[in-house]
């Protein structure tokens, strides 16, 4: 791919880029502003480099309408704090007051645009509906910079469309996205431990297919190990189950033993009658029982002390780690123990260790651990899985395709 760095001299050139600020809201509060932060390396160098910057990007699922929970106006704020600069907000996507917003720039200036998900055409299963929005987006630039890691993967206008319309380069995160991701799968330092977790087993399945044959250690917590427990013979209670991923479970079991590869399941858990996650507490007496006798009216919602010792022993003998997903239910306090023990081993490790966006990037800044603490937190959660079980995300391929 062709980096920022190869587009030769930008004073002047109107440069129109995807960056991904899909930020966490309380009303018009960011509350985690990392997406943000991660896309200043690229925007710093383009208007450094005296270019008309032109920002898209998106903000949660408003499905092709306008919805002003999810206007892009917070961002625009932020970002400006963190340049040190104005950042022009239009009200519209490809409207008038994006069309003449765009053109008002002078070298080294920049400009958001509002939420490209308030346009039906941006998450289009048509080609041709996606392709006539991306000819719209076309007239902010002449030259397309593509540095949303966290929607690589998805084919849509501002991601895949327009970067066959225009020249085009990889941003600064892109690039170092995509060259963490390939060293962790393809020729990572040993031994490499990948920690998964999160509340679906079905996500993650073609990860751990893919990983079986380059990580040393599967570390599985989180909803998703209640499934591989079950695939052991253990009766999980209430807890989260995948019946019919039992049988693959398994099958992942039974190749780790006949490879030598080692899957790491809890052998404690937290249990409680259920949550309340509205308002933020468990239902009923919070205790910890081991992974294959939780009773039939409990709910596994964390791993044990043990587990967490068990992982935080993992991590401490790893050269690298990849970890993705929560340990337990980690927005409540009584089931965020596993999760902090995680993100406290890695913060601590010696390890190269690599955070797989989402849900666990924002569990370690919330326990109040900085990004500099971790060799790379990523921007991508489903982006980066989907890299890890090696599949073609268009956002990528269509950039290397067209240089």
């Amino acid at each position: 791919m062709k980096t920022v760095s190869q587009l030769g001299d930008l004073r002047g050139k109107r440069v129109v880029i995807r960056c991904d600020f899909n930020v966490p809201l309380n009303g018009t509060i960011i509350t985690d502003d990392g997406r943000i932060r991660a896309a200043l390396p690229t925007l710093r160098a383009l208007l450094g480099a005296g270019a008309r910057v032109t920002a898209l990007a998106h903000l949660g699922r408003p499905k092709g309408r306008v919805d002003p929970a999810f206007s892009l106006a917070p961002v625009a704020a932020r970002l400006g704090e963190l340049l040190g600069q104005d950042v022009t907000f239009a009200a519209d996507t490809v409207g008038p007051s994006a069309q003449a917003t765009s053109a008002s720039l002078a070298d080294g200036e920049i400009a958001l645009v509002e939420n490209v998900r308030f346009e039906p055409g941006e998450t289009s299963k048509d080609d041709a509906e996606r392709g006539a929005l991306a000819a719209e987006y076309a007239r902010f630039g002449e030259i397309f910079v593509s540095d949303g890691f966290g929607v690589v993967h998805r084919k849509q206008a501002s991601v895949y469309d327009l970067a066959k319309l225009l020249p085009n380069a990889a941003g600064e995160l892109v690039a170092k996205e995509v060259s963490v991701l390939s060293k962790i799968t393809t020729d990572p330092e040993r031994p490499y431990v990948v920690v998964l977790g999160g509340a679906k087993v079905a996500d993650k399945l073609a990860v751990i297919d893919n990983l079986l044959t380059v990580a040393d250690t599967l570390v599985i917590v989180g909803g998703m190990a209640y499934t591989f427990l079950k695939a052991q013979g253990h009766e999980v209670g209430n807890s989260i189950l995948d019946e019919s991923k039992v049988a693959t479970c398994r099958e992942y079991l039974d190749r780790a033993r006949a490879t030598g590869k080692k899957i790491l399941l809890p052998v404690d858990v937290v249990v409680a009658e259920g949550m309340d996650f509205d308002a933020r507490r468990a239902v009923g007496e919070v205790s910890v029982v081991p992974a294959d006798a939780i009773p039939a009216d409990r709910e596994g919602l964390d791993i044990g002390p043990e587990s967490a010792e068990a992982v935080s022993a993992e991590i401490a003998g790893a050269r690298t780690v990849f970890w993705n997903g929560p340990a337990g239910v980690s927005e409540i306090s009584e089931f965020a123990g596993g999760t902090r023990a995680i993100a406290d081993a890695l913060a601590s490790s010696g390890a190269f260790s690599v955070i797989g966006g989402g849900d666990s990037a924002a569990a370690v800044r919330a326990f109040g651990h900085s990004d500099d603490e971790f060799g790379w937190i990523s921007t991508g959660g489903g982006a980066s899985l989907e890299y890890l079980e090696g599949k073609e995300l268009p956002g990528l391929a269509v950039l290397e395709g067209s240089n």
